[in-house]
């Protein structure tokens, strides 16, 4: 078995009932970078662009980011 970080983007913004377009404008980030993010298709994110989002969504980064175990 192997180890993904699953992107929880989705369920925070849905918790605070704001949209991506929302997010990426408080953020300061792109739509489609967000969107990258949100897919789970980044390679890697910046602690900066990490801290902006968990201010923008009052929340902690591992509401953000979850260590999921994958079936191989």
């Amino acid at each position: 078995m192997s180890s993904i970080i699953k992107v929880n983007i989705d369920i925070l913004l849905v918790q605070r009932k704001m949209t991506l377009t929302e997010l990426s404008q408080k953020v300061g980030i792109t739509l489609a970078n967000l969107s990258i993010l949100k897919k789970g298709k980044a390679r890697a994110i910046r602690f900066s662009t990490l801290l902006a989002i968990c201010i923008a969504l009052e929340c902690e980064p591992g509401d953000i980011l979850q260590l999921e175990e994958e079936d191989c």
